[in-house]
């Protein structure tokens, strides 16, 4: 298996790692900064380099047996197996989606409704409610802005599958269930706003995620508001 480095910082940007297999494209190492797609965030991109050559990464993905994939762009030859490679994120895509979802946990606790989906990418994110209610733009964005200039610290930390099936009410997504079986699951936590299961990459306080803006509400059911957010940078 990969050794999941970005869950232990989200904030490194490479890494240097040994290659232990290679797939339909796509090189798997034994340890990644490299976030795979999951929980509706993009798999990051960026570089891989070895001594002698160099090839974009342009998705990570998880692959069926549970390692990382990094997948390459045409190459003529990427490292062999067992060969030392660095890796370097695309970090700016990388920073932008720390920022998204973490102001989607923040609209999420500000709108206290079950969530039946969401998405994330560097220029627009967007997260599904189910309410019927209508949703003041305005003083929803006012409210995120407030979060942020409190400066709330953010945080990860696991717990065991038990203590997670004693505490339900952490789970705010109706559709899908944190990944169990595992051993343990990660929590997310913005102190004294949100706490809930979380795989993502994120920001260490709230005041980096920077000014964001509420955009297009969509009716898309009887029961279901998909409320779009903006960072305005």
């Amino acid at each position: 298996m990969t050794e999941e480095l970005f869950h232990q910082d989200s904030y490194l940007q490479g890494c240097d790692a040994t290659v232990t297999g290679a797939v339909d494209g796509a090189v798997i190492v034994d340890r990644t900064v490299f976030y795979p797609l999951g929980g509706g965030q993009p798999g990051d991109t960026g570089t891989i380099s070895w001594r002698s050559g160099r090839a974009a990464i342009i998705d990570t993905r998880y692959g069926d047996d549970g390692t990382i994939r990094h997948v390459l762009e045409e190459c003529e030859a990427g490292p062999a197996v067992g060969e030392m490679v660095h890796l370097a994120l695309n970090w700016d895509r990388r920073y932008r989606h720390m920022r998204m979802h973490t102001a989607m946990h923040l609209l999420g606790s500000v709108l206290k409704y079950g969530v039946t989906g969401g998405n994330i990418s560097a220029e627009k994110s967007r997260l599904d409610f189910d309410m019927e209610d209508s949703v003041d733009k305005e003083a929803v964005t006012a409210a995120l802005a407030a979060l942020v200039a409190e400066n709330h610290a953010v945080s990860c930390r696991w717990i065991s599958d038990d203590e997670l099936d004693a505490q339900p009410d952490l789970v705010r997504t109706m559709s899908v269930q944190p990944p169990r079986g595992k051993g343990s699951i990660r929590l997310l936590e913005i102190e004294g706003v949100d706490l809930q299961p979380c795989g993502g990459t994120h920001l260490r306080s709230t005041a980096e995620v920077g000014k964001i803006r509420i955009g297009k509400v969509e009716k898309k059911g009887k029961r279901n508001r998909r409320v779009n957010i903006h960072l305005d940078d």
